[in-house]
């Protein structure tokens, strides 16, 4: 009498793709700002104390062309450094709880676990700059903005804030387990995201003063703030998992 065994089925799993853990990642990281509030509120506070210490500062400063120049650099002074108050915040929720050795742990790209914190830090900063710059301006309301080119500030905005993001959570990452954390990251990133932060003041006062110096002066430091951005956020996203590990 034979007997006959059934083999049991194997039942296929599919691994998660990597673009659907980006998205869990990236969710994370939004669900747990919109509860707590921690990295927005702390980043917008600071950004209107940086505009009333320049607004006292240069409250007795004559309005005019050399002061839209100045206040070009200003405002990207106000961006870099409420920026380094939220990069200081990146990781030390994922430290603290132990939720960044978990991400070790999962079978994972590190490159995923990089875009995911980088797009969250962009997020932030842009939603951050969104309420903090018209406040700049409001701040120095005697200032004559040009009409026609005003709105391209948004421009060079942009591309500093990936840079900056990108950038800046490579060198948190680096700094999550040095003593005096906060001082490193300021050490690392300012020289880092220096040619980045040169070309998009350019490009800012260009906007800013208008006329002859617009046309000269504003697609090229754009061009090549652009072009910083696509070389170090491959450079980062490729050394991330020696970095993480």
């Amino acid at each position: 009498m034979s007997r006959t065994t059934d083999t049991p089925s194997k039942v296929e799993r599919k691994h998660p793709s990597s673009f659907s853990q980006y998205k869990v990642l990236l969710t994370k990281d939004l669900l747990r700002e919109v509860r707590t509030k921690e990295m927005l509120v702390s980043m917008g506070v600071y950004a209107l104390l940086v505009i009333v210490v320049f607004g006292v500062a240069l409250g007795f400063a004559a309005p005019g062309t050399d002061f839209l120049e100045v206040s070009g650099g200003l405002l990207w002074v106000m961006v870099v450094f409420t920026s380094l108050l939220g990069l200081n915040r990146s990781f030390s929720v994922e430290k603290e709880c132990g939720c960044l050795e978990g991400l070790l742990l999962a079978p994972m790209d590190r490159g995923v676990i990089f875009l995911a914190k980088a797009t969250s830090n962009l997020i932030f900063l842009l939603i951050v700059e969104v309420i903090a710059v018209p406040l700049f301006w409001l701040f120095f309301s005697s200032v004559a903005l040009p009409a026609e080119t005003a709105p391209l500030i948004a421009l060079p905005l942009l591309v500093g804030s990936v840079g900056i993001a990108g950038v800046g959570t490579l060198l948190s990452t680096i700094t999550t387990n040095v003593k005096g954390k906060d001082v490193m990251l300021a050490l690392l990133f300012i020289p880092v995201v220096f040619p980045l932060l040169y070309a998009c003041v350019a490009a800012t006062v260009a906007v800013l003063v208008g006329g002859d110096v617009m046309a000269e002066s504003f697609a090229t430091p754009l061009a090549l703030a652009a072009l910083y951005d696509v070389v170090m956020i491959l450079i980062s996203w490729f050394l991330y998992d020696f970095v993480v590990s």
